[in-house]
Parts: C-alpha cells; sequence; structure tokens
C-alpha cells in the first residue's frame, strides 16, 4: 500500500513539474526573460512558488530547463544534414523558419538582445546544431566564417520575421521566403573561398 502512495505522488510531482514548464515556457514568450515572474509561473501552473525552486533551483535554471529544443526540432536538422548539399540553403532556411516557431527557438531569439543568457544559449544553439556541423560538411579554410554568416542571416530573418515584425517579411509565406532566401544562403556556402 506504501508503495502505491509514492508512486502517486511522484506521478503528482512529475505532473506538476511539467505544468511549471508548460506555464514558463508560455510567460517567457509572451513577455520575455525580465518580465517573467516565478510568481506567476507558479500561479499558472497551480502550484506554490517553493515548488518552482524545489525543481529548477532558480528563475534562471526554470529559464533554462523551459529553453530546451524540442526533439522534433533537432531531429528536422538531423534529417537535414544527410540531405545531399545540392539546394542545402534553402533546405536550412525552412527548417529554421519552421523550427522558430516551435518556442524556444522564439523565446531565445527574442530575449537575446537584453537577456545575457538567452544570448548564450541561442549561440550555443547555432554553433552546436547548424555551425559545427555545417562547418565539417564544407570542410574549406574559411568555412567556420561563411557559417557564421549563415547563422546571422538565419537569425536577422528571424529577428524581421518574429520580433521586430518588418513587413512585408512578416506576413510572408514560409515558401516565399524559401524561394528568395534560401538562395543568399546557399550563395555563402557555393563561392569559392
Amino acid at each position: 500500500m506504501e508503495q502505491a502512495k509514492r508512486a502517486g505522488r511522484w506521478r503528482s510531482g512529475q505532473e506538476s513539474r511539467q505544468r511549471i514548464l508548460d506555464a514558463a515556457r508560455g510567460s517567457f514568450a509572451l513577455n520575455g526573460y525580465d518580465r517573467t515572474s516565478v510568481r506567476a509561473v507558479a500561479a499558472e501552473a497551480n502550484v506554490d512558488q517553493a515548488m518552482v525552486f524545489y525543481f529548477f533551483g532558480s528563475k534562471q535554471g526554470l529559464f533554462t530547463e523551459a529553453m530546451q529544443l524540442p526533439g522534433t526540432m533537432i531531429d528536422n536538422l538531423d534529417a537535414l544534414f544527410r540531405r545531399p548539399p545540392d539546394d542545402f540553403g534553402s533546405d536550412l532556411v525552412r527548417a529554421f523558419l519552421n523550427g522558430i516557431t516551435e518556442g524556444p527557438l522564439f523565446t531565445l531569439t527574442r530575449s537575446a538582445a537584453t537577456h545575457d543568457p538567452s544570448a548564450d544559449l541561442l549561440r550555443q544553439f547555432l554553433d552546436r546544431e547548424i555551425g559545427d556541423r555545417l562547418a565539417a560538411r564544407l570542410d574549406r579554410p574559411d568555412a567556420r566564417l561563411r557559417v557564421t554568416l549563415v547563422s546571422a542571416q538565419l537569425l536577422g530573418l528571424a529577428v524581421a520575421r518574429y520580433v521586430v515584425e518588418i513587413e512585408p517579411v512578416a506576413s510572408a509565406s514560409v515558401d516565399d521566403l524559401v524561394a528568395l532566401y534560401g538562395p543568399a544562403v546557399q550563395s555563402l556556402l557555393d563561392l569559392p573561398a
């Protein structure tokens, strides 16, 4: 009988932890890091504020955990890097635009200008998931510079579309943006050293 009580509490604790993460993701996306409070996240998750600190240690710990990228985005990038390089620029732009709307990447992009940990997490994502793999694929002396310029283009597009909402970029279809922006990204990958 005691075993059943413990298992029930564990599930309840895990459910509370998940509710906290869901509430935090929503608040960070809507309000950014600075305007999100642990108190508001706890209230939204219907838990005591102390439970947030129990599971995550601090607001920064909660933020870091909430900003873990969904496995689907990583899987999509893995699949992208297995494709032939012919139209890689367009494929990368499409994957990035589709992935940024999944939550954490959007929140990191939005918060990076005013919150150093967001900038660090975004930089780590761009380096690890795109930069390192793309540089290895290019296998040329200026690969790191080219990859950094590709990351800058993707980030610039994301800021124009989702943060500053510059028209007509903000309302353009993903297909239109891929058709116009993909070749620009591809040109950085194809130009001779």
